[in-house]
């Protein structure tokens, strides 16, 4: 008797899978493979090199404080999030990151499910400096942001950030402060961006 209840069960378990396929998809989709750059690490005179996933981040949310209310903000952001991954470095030397690794990465953004959301260019002064690329790509979900990339560009100075999950762009602000430091431009980015 219990055989033919097992067999039962088999075609709703296949029917779950299948449903699960496209959400599985879209989650790993907006996840990119954002290659380390260990040749950068060695270049760079400073470099962070931060990936954290589903459970590391939903640690740190546990461990805030309740009565902060940065803090609950914060916590309530992280609820949503699957992974976070940043790679930022700096350099003593003009363009010591490979133009080809991001032209790469800007490629894979421009494909179906991933939009652009803002592209700032600052063509610096005369002599160069000041220079700057901000693009910012989103993907969506039943109209909700599912995944965010950053790609921060400057002559001496190179920012990815990937964040998979729900995200609440009004929340994006309490993120910023609690990843990246107070020093780094991108921190600097205005709210409404």
């Amino acid at each position: 008797m219990y055989a033919p209840r097992q067999h039962a069960r088999l075609p709703a378990l296949a029917a779950a899978a299948c449903l699960s396929l496209p959400l599985a998809a879209t989650a790993r989709g907006a996840e990119l493979e954002l290659p380390s750059f260990p040749d950068l690490r060695e270049q760079a005179t400073e470099s962070v090199d931060l990936t954290l996933g589903w459970m590391p981040l939903h640690l740190m949310g546990w461990l805030m404080n309740d009565g902060d209310p940065d803090a609950a903000q914060v916590k309530e952001t992280l609820k949503g999030l699957k992974s976070v991954q940043i790679r930022s470095y700096q350099f003593n030397a003009d363009y010591a990151y490979p133009q080809a690794d991001l032209d790469r990465l800007r490629a894979r953004l421009a494909a179906p499910g991933w939009s652009p959301l803002v592209q700032v260019r600052k063509r610096g002064d005369r002599d160069g400096q000041d220079k700057e690329k901000v693009d910012i790509y989103v993907t969506l979900e039943d109209k909700k942001v599912k995944g965010l990339v950053i790609i921060a560009c400057e002559p001496r100075e190179l920012t990815i950030v990937n964040i998979i999950g729900t995200i609440d762009l009004e929340q994006i602000a309490g993120l910023r402060r609690t990843f990246v430091p107070p020093a780094k431009r991108i921190a600097q980015l205005p709210p409404q961006a």
